[in-house]
């Protein structure tokens, strides 16, 4: 068989089987162009005890790594790298392999002054980072192992600093997979401007000090996030617009688990851009401290054309939590707010939620503000269970503080500043359109509230939609 096919290719070249076994060898010992190569940190200088700050013997493997054009710089199995602040170029991967540790030092001087800075007000004492790359193209941090940004408390503070553990700034074409991602000392990734990012199978857990985001995406299109877990003591996932001319769209949420001390995705905030184009599904939502969804529009951008599908919430206070309002987020806004522009076509189907465990305190709100309406929300094929418990003073509560700036002084629209409020299912206040159909909210205990309130809701329909079995007729105020 093996001489039959020699024959034939023999024939084709014109050339004898000898030769033409040759030429088949050159073909198999000779690399070929577009493969890139391996560079190993150790083979740089790196002692990766976990004790010697390797800082220099990695950033010289990423140097040669792109001056070579490209391949993968490897922090090898079994042992532990130790780094302050390294620079990733264009079409260079980073791969810790499984049992391998990439660690930041707990060191603040170890990290540099050159790493862009963070956009929200009030947080310059998170401006640093451990892993940075600026105006990249097409890099990578992957691989089994784990980076772990030792932020813990005794190393980092707002005194000292407190370093992210990765920031990209105007990159393209980044890829973050099946990396696990520990202990920074403060967010985990920031990502401003960037464009064409896929994360799959990551793991992030980030509880060990303070604003433990997991990814921010700000600016970013063409997001692609999957199969991946995140425990964080700030917002899992957060997206967000600093810049007027750099939008958020484009980005797909899926396969992923969320535990979280604040939010497990929020979106807007940081706003002064406009969002669209978001599709979350397939992620399950389980002791979430404050909301499962928190979408806040504040900064004068326009935020529009989202869908919420198939998702499982378990001890999540707010499923939904959205505010239409005004507050100033990015560390260089100006003092005169911006108009506030839409918050428009949001759908959320197929949800199951169950917060029997929590307080009367968990429902789903929608609240714009008078003259600035939240249109066109969709809930569809929603199952809530809730603790019930609230009582008729709860029920009959008319002063719920709107989101001024008065209100909210120097923070951000929280749900505190509302209280308890007179609805233990839906709560929606200066909205235009919403469409509800096969709802279902059962309450463990006695609740004297009703399962729906509207304030200042206009074009509202309920098909379908029960509570403890009895069809959902919503209060209706300044209607």
């Amino acid at each position: 068989m093996m001489r039959r096919m020699l024959n034939a290719y023999s024939r084709k070249l014109g050339c004898s089987i000898a030769w033409t076994i040759f030429l088949l060898g050159c073909c198999i010992a000779v690399p070929q162009a577009g493969y890139g190569r391996d560079y190993l940190v150790t083979d740089y200088g790196a002692k990766a005890d976990g004790l010697t700050l390797d800082t220099k013997a990695v950033q010289a493997a990423i140097d040669r790594c792109h001056g070579d054009g490209g391949g993968t710089v490897i922090v090898p199995a079994g042992h532990t790298v130790l780094i302050g602040t390294i620079y990733l170029k264009d079409f260079v991967a980073l791969r810790v392999e499984m049992g391998g540790v990439l660690l930041g030092s707990n060191n603040i001087a170890d990290y540099a002054t050159d790493t862009h800075k963070t956009m929200y007000k009030d947080e310059p004492h998170m401006n640093r980072c451990l892993i940075f790359a600026q105006s990249a193209k097409h890099i990578a941090i992957k691989g089994n192992g784990t980076i772990d940004g030792n932020g813990f408390f005794k190393n980092f503070t707002a005194k000292t600093g407190r370093p992210m553990l990765i920031r990209f700034l105007a990159c393209e074409d980044i890829r973050v997979n099946d990396i696990t991602l520990i202990n920074p000392a403060s967010w985990t990734s920031s990502w401003l401007y960037c464009n064409r990012i896929t994360v799959s199978g990551i793991k992030i857990v980030s509880r060990v000090n303070n604003n433990g985001d997991g990814l921010d995406f700000d600016g970013c299109s063409d997001v692609r996030v999957t199969n991946s877990s995140f425990d964080t003591s700030d917002d899992s996932i957060c997206l967000q617009t600093s810049q007027p001319d750099k939008p958020c769209r484009n980005i797909v949420i899926s396969n992923c688990t969320f535990t979280s001390k604040w939010a497990g995705i929020r979106i807007g905030l940081l706003s002064r851009g406009d969002f669209e184009s978001v599709a979350v599904s397939n992620c399950t939502f389980t002791d979430i401290s404050d909301s499962g969804l928190k979408i806040q529009m504040n900064e004068g951008g326009e935020m529009k054309n989202m869908i919420f599908s198939n998702l499982i919430m378990k001890n999540v206070p707010r499923p939904v939590f959205m505010t239409f309002c005004q507050q100033r987020a990015y560390v260089d806004a100006p003092v005169e707010m911006p108009p506030m522009k839409a918050m428009h076509h949001f759908n959320f189907n197929n949800f199951i939620v169950d917060n029997r465990e929590l307080d009367q305190n968990a429902g789903f709100v929608f609240t714009g503000m008078p003259g600035h309406t939240i249109d066109h929300i969709t809930l569809s094929n929603i199952q809530f269970v809730v603790a019930g418990g609230g009582t008729e003073e709860e029920a009959n509560r008319a002063e719920i503080n709107e989101l001024t700036l008065p209100v909210l002084g120097n923070w951000w629209p929280e749900f505190k500043l509302l209280g308890t409020l007179p609805a233990f299912g839906i709560y929606a206040r200066h909205v235009k359109g919403l469409y509800a159909s096969d709802i279902q909210v059962q309450t463990i205990a006695a609740d004297r509230r009703m399962a729906v309130v509207l304030d200042d809701v206009s074009m509202a329909t309920f098909s379908n939609s029960y509570a403890n079995g009895r069809p959902i007729t919503p209060k209706i105020i300044n209607k």
